[in-house]
């Protein structure tokens, strides 16, 4: 009696046989085969396959799910481990059937690279999304995901082909349903990624930045929930789309979404990256996610309930204001050590351009969290500021007091190796301005040394200083409500630097209400110091203060607004204390149609007692008992006013 022969398992060759066979069900048997016994990263062999079952019968599969043999589908579901895999089921269930094993099979042979990136291949992206519109079952939808992620990842081509299919608008609204944590999560997010690092400018419209707000709620719930990898690449896209340049425009549909919990879920994300060891670059990333949230929903989303999935109770409602901080505070001190060493002690060509502006643009981000926390912590005690103790604010202040002093030292280096320029300094100032203007005599003496200096900083894109000197304007005029800040300015020239300054903001076309503001501020701060003129004995530099004349009688011309026309009015009638008309006469680009200008402005704020605007009173004032004083220097003007 023979001996039974141990059963031969298939080889690769019975595979090639069978998908070389003229019946579909030759073929199909052939593909179930190479499901079963063929490893996804045997390259070598998946490319033999795919070379032997040819691209007509996989489209055929793909398209219609239909073949006209019984035989076909008995034999699909012949195989248990198949049918437990892909379900089974009569009629329609059976296009499943062929579906799942045909967008099994692809998704492999995606997993070599030359056929991933064929034309055959991406000529498919269209029909897979077409798929994945109609709701198919989750093992189907993970397979549609992870070939249009080989796909993207293998060709320029595909990724392109993915976005003009309408990949965005297919994968948007499919993220929220997707199990969390799922192997279908982590591959939509990789290919995200891609979309949003490759998605042009021009082709942004309201439906593409709909989905995409649709895309930053999904995802911020699994940057909140998941503590694994997937956490972090979540992180990064959220990153990524909030560093594009398109971000911006991306706020209002944030702002404006139904379910407020994607904030709460960012919050718990950041809370979650910046308390525990993570590396400083992933650190970064959420003190992006910070800033951004803060941009799109007020500094008040710092303030709330942080529940952890790891921890019991919910976090104090400040925890995400003090790591934001923090963690603020520790990059800001390592990024402005780093840039001052390359700027100043590292050999020349040992760091890349690129690298310095990557880290001012990180320092930028610092600032700005920095900027954004001031400006809460200075409603604290209003309708809005809320924080759980005294003791947490005296925390507040002692850590931005430290702060301030880092990016004094940091404007201090500067000033001795000579630098001016740079939009890192021009940052460090307004961050200094921002704190300055809360608490004027904060780092006093530093502050002090360093005055000129930092009203003679400019921007990378400034042809002479200005914007410093906007930023340091709340402070100004808060330190010269008293002699002794009068006299500092005085005694430099950081009163022709705000002079200077309140030209240009008056010149500017189309001001906004920002600028308003500024100019308002900048007038004050004049006239604090003209008003003080005795006590500190002030001698004006007539040049800088004629071209201010002109430029105030400018815009008081410019306005019907009484409240402007008062202000030019009392800063002039000071000015007039220290000149006369042939002087003014003498005095470059002024002339007789200069004189008139302010002979109409002085004309116009006498014409009205100041009853009527009770805040005006004072400035009225000033300038009846100017005029009485310097009337008969002038006589163009008297003359007006006869």
């Amino acid at each position: 009696m023979a001996e039974p022969q141990e059963e031969r398992s298939p080889s690769l060759d019975d595979c090639l046989k069978l998908l070389k066979g003229e019946r579909d069900e030759q073929r199909l048997a052939g593909l179930l085969l190479v499901t079963k016994f063929c490893p996804n990263d045997d390259l070598v062999s998946l490319k033999k396959v795919y070379e032997a079952v040819g691209t007509h019968f996989l489209d055929r599969l793909l398209r219609t799910g239909r073949f006209d043999s019984k035989a076909c589908c008995s034999l699909v579901l012949g195989f248990d481990w198949f049918r437990d895999f892909a379900g089974s089921g009569d009629g329609g269930e059976n296009r499943d059937v062929y579906l799942q094993l045909s967008l099994t099979v692809l998704a492999a042979f995606c997993r070599v690279p030359e056929i991933a990136s064929s034309v055959e291949m991406v000529s498919r992206i269209p029909l897979i999304l077409e798929i994945m519109s109609k709701g198919p079952a989750t093992n189907i939808l993970e397979e549609c995901y992870e070939l249009l992620y080989l796909v993207s990842t293998a060709c320029e081509a595909g990724v392109m082909a993915l976005i003009n299919s309408g990949g965005l608008r297919v994968i948007a609204p499919q993220m929220s349903g997707l199990p969390d944590g799922s192997h279908a999560m982590e591959v939509a997010i990789k290919i995200l990624q891609l979309l949003v690092s490759k998605l042009p400018s021009e082709s942004m419209n309201i439906e593409r930045f709909l989905e995409l707000s649709l895309v930053v709620a999904a995802v911020a719930r699994q940057f909140a929930m998941l503590h694994n990898a997937l956490k972090f690449e979540a992180l990064h896209l959220l990153s990524a789309v909030f560093c594009s340049e398109y971000s911006a425009l991306l706020h209002d549909p944030l702002r404006s979404m139904q379910d407020s919990n994607w904030a709460d879920y960012m919050r718990t994300g950041v809370v979650s990256i910046l308390q525990n060891r993570v590396a400083p670059s992933e650190k970064l990333h959420a003190l992006i996610l910070a800033e951004n949230m803060m941009s799109i929903l007020g500094e008040k989303w710092l303030i709330g309930r942080v529940k952890l999935p790891s921890v019991e109770d919910y976090l104090p409602a400040d925890r995400c204001l003090l790591l934001v901080l923090e963690s603020s505070h520790v990059e800001i001190s390592v990024l402005s050590n780093e840039l001052a060493y390359m700027k100043y002690e590292a050999p020349k060509n040992s760091s890349t351009v690129e690298d310095n502006l990557l880290k001012q643009r990180y320092l930028a981000i610092a600032f700005s969290l920095i900027e954004k926390i001031i400006k809460y912590i200075s409603t604290v005690g209003e309708n809005e500021g809320n924080l759980s103790d005294e003791a947490v604010f005296l925390k507040v202040i002692k850590t931005l007091n430290e702060i301030v002093g880092v990016v004094l030292e940091y404007l201090k280096d500067a000033k001795e190796h000579g630098e001016k320029r740079g939009n890192d300094l021009l940052a460090s100032v307004r961050v200094i301005g921002s704190y300055l203007a809360e608490t004027p005599d904060a780092c006093k003496e530093q502050v002090q040394d360093l005055l000129d200096y930092m009203l003679s900083v400019e921007g990378e894109d400034e042809s002479c200083p200005f914007l410093s000197t906007c930023f340091l304007l709340p402070m100004l005029c808060q330190i010269t409500m008293k002699a002794e800040g009068c006299k500092l300015l005085a005694a430099s020239t950081g009163y022709v630097a705000v002079v200077e300054c309140l030209i240009k903001l008056i010149q500017r076309d189309g001001q906004s209400v920002e600028d308003n503001g500024s100019i308002f501020l900048a007038c004050d701060t004049v006239m604090n110091i003209l008003l003080k003129r005795e006590q500190i004995r002030f001698s004006p530099e007539m040049s800088t203060f004629s071209r201010l004349l002109k430029a105030l009688a400018f815009w008081a011309d410019g306005t019907n607004d009484p409240s402007v026309v008062r202000m030019a009015g009392s800063i002039c009638s000071l000015i007039f204390d220290f000149t006369s008309e042939d002087a003014l006469l003498k005095q470059p680009n002024f002339n007789g149609s200069s004189l008139d200008s302010l002979a109409r402005l002085i004309a116009r704020s006498l014409s009205s007692s100041g009853q009527d605007l009770p805040d005006d009173a004072d400035l009225f004032e000033i300038i009846t008992a100017g005029y009485s004083r310097w009337a008969n220097r002038f006589p163009t003007i008297t003359k007006h006013n006869l």
